[in-house]
């Protein structure tokens, strides 16, 4: 049952949103990447990478520059991002179906919300990792990964890629090169490749005579799809608000892109990531996963595969990924032109973000699915027409959760977004007060920016690896109570494990509480021993701690257990106790 408080604040808001823009609504437009890093000009990524059309809207919009996903890995990042929940609320940290998760299934999505309260959503590309129809007015194309290389047997990894990565890696993350014509060329091994497309599910051929003549990348026709339907939308005048998203595969693998992109980095003149010598030594991820690490693995093939030499290694793949980058900055180009000639984005909000970031070598990694700064952090701009500040940039932390309820304010919709008895409300903070000033001392957020990664097959939210990014600091806590702490404020690489140092035992031990309050509310902190020496100890201690508040809670309301099963779960503690509050 909807709390009749909740009705009337969203009137309030709604109200107060038609007013701001002279009785409509704005339209939104939601551009998402997939692995985009801050390489970007103007965010003070790779130096050489250049994106004047990403620039172009930061000079009209507020750039969040510590934004950071809540899980470093594509389909839980999406959804916990476009339904405004943590995964350890939902206790979705992996790769499966959102909507097979109790409470995501019973929570909307942004689309769905904004399709619920009257806007006309539309969307194509990889927005959710999973497509789910009744979210959408229209929608037109799902995940396309490809191109892929088809050598008249399989689909498989760009013929100019080296082996052995090609070979351990495969189509998608093994693969890399230009988007050119394969047909009749020599690749030294007999086979005769050609292009397809497509994703899990189907693949399609795609045509490569010239780059004159050939088909379209499915970036391209999205973005083609974007600025066609934006000029529609223009033209009828409609008076219901649209929400748009769009959805970018790169620089997601395969990094294949057009040529004349990987022109623009030739390899004898580009730099590499800053990257320090046995930067590994004092971190804990492997050790954490059981030396299973995607990333690691990754770096060591593809070394392998240049012979040893880590710098060409690394250049090749830089070149293909920041070629990958500058082609998505051409597309958002070309949507922004359109928003432009066609008065739009006069009242339209925009908001373009990532799922999470991706690291190209720092730590021994070439990948994403860690707790540090390449991996975490995100770029975050939104432009609200009426609201927002113009070129201003926002250094406080702020989590890509946040995003949910920021849309909701500046629409001015409903701030109840459960749809049944086992969703649960949105767990971010609104971003307006930064849009409206940069040092806003009205943020009801936290100080720290939280993110996890999954322990293989097991939702356990205890049994987590967990980060918290603050103004000035990092500090890392694994499953296995392994811990790190940076000094990001002078360590802006994380080269410097501070954690097992005396002198910052009053830093851990305060970001140990706020991780205990984060993670697992107040009552594992409430119960937790004062002091407890090892890390080790100390996450089973948390633990602990954590069951016997929540049986302690259970004991009280046992009406808590929402599915009769016998047993509270971390998540119905959590609805059950968000109701109490909101009755109070």
């Amino acid at each position: 049952m909807i709390n009749s408080k909740l009705h009337f604040t969203s009137f309030l808001i709604l109200l107060g949103s038609i007013l701001l823009h002279g009785g409509e609504r704005p339209n939104v437009l939601l551009i998402v990447c997939d692995d985009l890093n801050t390489d970007l000009s103007g965010y003070g990524g790779h130096p050489q990478s250049v994106t004047p059309n990403i620039e172009r809207l930061m000079d009209r919009s507020v750039s969040f520059k510590q934004a950071h996903c809540t899980i470093p890995i594509c389909a839980p990042s999406r959804s916990s991002f476009l339904t405004g929940i943590y995964p350890h609320t939902s206790n979705n940290f992996g790769m499966s179906h959102w909507q097979k998760n109790e409470i995501l299934a019973n929570s909307s999505t942004i689309s769905g919300h904004f399709k619920r309260n009257g806007y006309y959503t539309l969307g194509t590309g990889k927005v959710m990792h999973n497509y789910v129809p009744d979210q959408w007015d229209e929608f037109k194309s799902e995940s396309d990964y490809g191109p892929f290389a088809f050598n008249g047997e399989e689909d498989v990894p760009h013929p100019m890629t080296p082996s052995p990565f090609r070979d351990d890696f495969g189509k998608i993350d093994g693969s890399f090169g230009p988007f050119i014509n394969l047909e009749g060329r020599d690749f030294g091994d007999g086979k005769q490749y050609r292009w397809r497309s497509g994703n899990w599910k189907n693949t399609y051929d795609i045509e490569f005579t010239s780059e004159a003549d050939r088909s379209f990348t499915a970036d391209e026709s999205n973005a083609q799809w974007a600025i066609q339907r934006l000029a529609e939308l223009a033209s009828k005048k409609r008076a219901q608000p649209f929400f748009m998203a769009v959805g970018f595969m790169r620089p997601h693998t395969p990094l294949i892109v057009p040529q004349r992109f990987f022109d623009r980095y030739p390899i004898e003149s580009l730099d590499l990531p800053v990257i320090l010598e046995n930067d590994a030594d004092d971190t804990f991820l492997l050790q954490s996963r059981g030396g299973n690490d995607r990333g690691r693995k990754i770096y060591k093939s593809l070394v392998a595969s240049y012979g040893g030499d880590r710098e060409l290694a690394l250049k090749h793949f830089v070149q293909a990924y920041l070629a990958c980058v500058a082609s998505i900055d051409e597309h958002i180009g070309g949507i922004l032109e359109t928003l432009e000639k066609t008065g739009l984005i006069d009242n339209t909000v925009i908001v373009f973000t990532s799922d999470h970031g991706w690291g190209n070598g720092p730590k021994d990694v070439v990948y994403k699915n860690t707790l540090w700064e390449e991996s975490t952090r995100v770029p975050l701009i939104i432009s609200a027409p009426g609201v927002s500040k113009q070129d201003v940039i926002v250094e406080q932390p702020v989590s890509l959760v946040d995003l949910f309820p920021t849309l909701i304010e500046l629409c001015g919709l409903p701030e109840e977004t459960r749809l049944g008895d086992q969703g649960v409300p949105l767990d971010g903070h609104s971003l307006v007060p930064f849009l409206r000033k940069a040092d806003s001392a009205n943020w009801s957020g936290p100080a720290a920016a939280l993110t996890t990664i999954h322990k293989w097959n097991d939702h356990d939210p205890a049994k987590q690896s967990y980060s918290l990014r603050s103004k000035n600091w990092r500090y890392i806590r694994y499953h296995n109570g392994d811990e790190e702490l940076y000094h990001n404020a002078a360590d802006r690489h994380e080269w410097t494990n501070l954690s097992a140092k005396p002198k910052y035992a009053s830093v851990m031990n305060a970001f140990r509480k706020e991780m205990d309050h984060r993670v697992y509310q107040t009552f594992a902190q409430q119960a937790l021993p004062s002091v407890v020496p090892k890390a080790e100890s100390r996450a089973t201690a948390t633990k602990d701690a954590g069951e016997a508040w929540k049986d302690k809670y259970f004991k009280k309301y046992p009406e808590s257990d929402s599915n009769g099963d016998g047993t509270l779960s971390w998540p119905e503690y959590k609805k059950h106790k968000s109701a109490l509050d909101s009755q109070s």
